[in-house]
């Protein structure tokens, strides 16, 4: 008995949402390979910079920073998730991505172990989780002004609850640019982030991410409806502008202009502005 065939119409819907997908996850390893680029370079920035290390040993010590994150590079690790972390082992692999920018920069980082018994997290949240704390160090280490901070991560059974504190200036806001990236990762995953600063004693930032699984980038000619404003900010991301051009294109203040790519995020399921303009395309 011969099968029915599926014709182009039905075919269509479902070969467009694999393409999605497809750019979506194309987005994501970018974004993912920008974060270690940019800890692997200030690692070895840091050591070249070192006054503990004589010539010799800087240049055997960045060889072999170089070296490892090749290595990783070509494994790629990180492309192929497991679909469960334990919680202790998601943290065991943020420390070890970041032990070069600590072991020989100037910013002397604590790690609070979560609990052993604590859920295992899902990949892609253990996968966030580690590029967010990455991305929050490298802000304090090119900010220069904080000498110690502290990074915990706990979990209370429906959220992973990261929590990072620093001794820098205290003036440290939700809406700086430098947090920009952090921010709208949060945002993509359906968690909260708050940041509390105390002029002259430092910075606290609160992140809770959900563990549930969050869906699935849409098309976004799928979404819900967009308002005039929300297509404007889209297509002025969309030919690479920045929020301060966006601001000045539209006559609205910059903080208005992330309040609406905070939206547009939400509403695409796009953890970030280069996977909201893959979807777009």
């Amino acid at each position: 008995m011969t099968e029915p065939q599926t014709t182009a119409e039905e075919a269509g819907p479902s070969a467009e949402r694999r393409t999605r997908a497809q750019l979506a996850n194309q987005a994501r390893a970018l974004s993912e390979q920008a974060d270690r680029y940019a800890v692997t370079l200030e690692s070895l920035l840091s050591v070249l910079r070192s006054s503990r290390m004589n010539d010799r040993g800087a240049r055997e010590t960045a060889t072999q920073i170089a070296a490892t994150a090749l290595v990783r590079l070509r494994t790629s690790t990180d492309e192929h998730q497991d679909p469960l972390e334990p919680v202790v082992g998601a943290f065991s692999r943020l420390k070890e991505d970041v032990q070069p920018l600590v072991r020989f920069g100037e910013l002397d980082v604590e790690f609070v172990e979560p609990p052993a018994n604590g859920r295992a997290l899902p990949g892609d949240v253990a996968h966030a989780a580690r590029a967010i704390v990455r991305n929050v160090l490298l802000v304090l280490v090119n900010a220069g002004e904080a000498r110690r901070s502290r990074v915990h991560w706990d979990c209370d059974g429906l959220n992973l609850l990261i929590n990072i504190r620093d001794d820098g200036r205290g003036e440290t806001q939700p809406h700086d640019d430098v947090l920009r990236p952090v921010s709208e990762h949060v945002t993509a995953l359906d968690g909260q982030m708050t940041v509390a600063s105390t002029p002259g004693w430092g910075t606290e930032m609160s992140i809770s991410i959900p563990l549930d699984p969050v869906s699935a980038p849409a098309p976004l000619g799928g979404l819900p409806e967009l308002s005039e404003r929300e297509r404007e900010v889209l297509n002025e991301l969309a030919r690479g502008a920045r929020n301060a051009e966006i601001a000045r294109t539209l006559g609205v203040t910059e903080h208005t202009v992330k309040f609406h790519i905070s939206k547009l995020l939400k509403k695409a399921g796009a953890r970030n502005r280069a996977e909201l303009i893959s979807l777009m395309h």
